[in-house]
């Protein structure tokens, strides 16, 4: 494992394994058979080749008495779980106290379903394993929990029409994609725009990005590439994303002639 930060989280939650695990006097192998587990998983865990389940840390926590201790380590672990890359923009999300996002080529990460998100990861090309698939859904949903923080941040998306057209997975998941679009465009906090194809003007020919205001009055940008995402702090460079998002916004429908036109695409996969 590359990531260091995540590497070592499981090293600590190894060696606590460990550590419990010979203080009740048991084999790798003996733990191993009481949880349900086999004796190279409990190996593999204790010295962090393998991310131990949930279910993993709640029964050795009480075959070996633990009292909560490896329990504790739940969601330090679930963290862990997730690429470097989303734990870092997760962070900044949760530090926002605004956030705009515009995107070209499918519904935004935060807006998607999970059905709409292993569809998009499944077409990747070197194609991902499905543990990588499900570590980069899971990673996904979590951070949709901004929509769920308080006090509220307020979130602002543009999409481009055809992504409401594009049925990626198949029809079935762009419906409920539809679906989930207009329950969040319903909270208050949140704004939906689209950009309909037939505008002659555009600001968002560059692609896609997004934009976060910062709790300390701070504004940074990010972008993602082919190969590698980039936050912006340069201010100067922050303002010119700043101006386009702005654009953008005004190019594109209001929020409630947005939602009749997902309403409307959501008829014609009916």
């Amino acid at each position: 494992m590359e990531d260091e930060e995540a590497l070592a989280v499981l090293r600590a939650v190894g060696r606590q394994i460990k550590l419990w695990r010979e203080a009740a006097g048991l084999t790798q192998a003996e733990l191993g058979a009481e949880i349900g587990y086999s004796e190279e998983m409990v190996s593999c865990v204790e010295r962090a080749r393998r991310i131990p389940q949930s279910d993993f840390l709640d029964k050795a926590d009480e075959v070996l008495g633990a009292g909560g201790k490896l329990s504790a380590m739940k969601e330090d672990v679930e963290k862990a779980r997730y690429p470097k890359k989303v734990r870092d923009l997760a962070k900044l999300e949760e530090e926002a106290v605004e956030l705009g996002a515009y995107a070209s080529l499918q519904i935004h990460g935060l807006l998607q379903t999970p059905e709409y998100a292993r569809a998009l990861y499944e077409m990747r090309r070197p194609a991902y394993t499905e543990e990588e698939i499900d570590r980069y859904v899971a990673a996904r949903m979590a951070r949709k929990a901004v929509f769920e923080r308080v006090p509220r941040a307020l979130i602002t998306f543009v999409l481009e029409e055809v992504t409401l057209r594009r049925p990626f997975g198949d029809r079935r998941v762009l419906r409920q994609q539809l679906e989930h679009l207009l329950e969040i465009g319903k909270l208050r906090h949140v704004e939906i725009q689209v950009m309909p194809t037939d505008r002659e003007d555009h600001a968002g020919v560059m692609g896609s990005f997004r934009l976060l205001r910062l709790r300390d009055g701070k504004t940074l940008g990010h972008s993602e590439g082919q190969l590698h995402d980039r936050v912006i702090s340069d201010p100067r460079d922050v303002q010119i994303l700043e101006m386009r998002y702005g654009t953008i916004r005004a190019q594109a429908l209001t929020p409630q002639e947005s939602l009749t036109l997902i309403e409307k695409a959501l008829e014609w996969q009916t």
